[in-house]
């Protein structure tokens, strides 16, 4: 299970592929991964923004930007945590993410960036 930790952030990832939305044949492989974002820390952060960097073996790279992360900017006390899901489209069996999160400490407004480990997203049968 991919995890990094930035400033006393850990973030860790858990991904599945979705045989029931894909379809091999026609080139849609899609994947499901699960975030916890967990705050170490002594001070309440936010997450502000979010940025992805997706390679897929057949495909350009793609560079996905935005406010919070489906929907939601989170505030995480010290000792809290934050999980969600999303998914990822590829037109290939292989492909891989990284990313980053910019964060906001809640009493000086401090932005800082916290790193999402880089992680596969690989078709089960191509991992036998």
């Amino acid at each position: 299970m991919p995890t990094a930790v930035t400033h006393d952030i850990r973030v860790t990832v858990r991904t599945r592929f979705n045989s029931s939305l894909s379809d091999p044949v026609s080139g849609r492989f899609l994947f499901n991964y699960r975030i916890t974002i967990a705050n170490h820390g002594r001070g309440t952060v936010k997450l502000l923004r979010r940025r992805w960097r997706i390679v897929d073996s057949l495909s350009p790279t793609r560079e996905v930007t935005g406010p919070g992360v489906v929907g939601e900017t989170p505030i995480l006390l010290p000792g809290a945590e934050f999980s969600y899901t999303s998914a990822c489209d590829l037109s290939s069996s292989m492909g891989r993410m990284e990313g980053r999160y910019l964060m906001e400490r809640q009493h000086d407004q401090y932005r800082f960036e916290v790193f999402v480990p880089s992680f596969d997203l690989i078709f089960p049968w191509m991992a036998n």
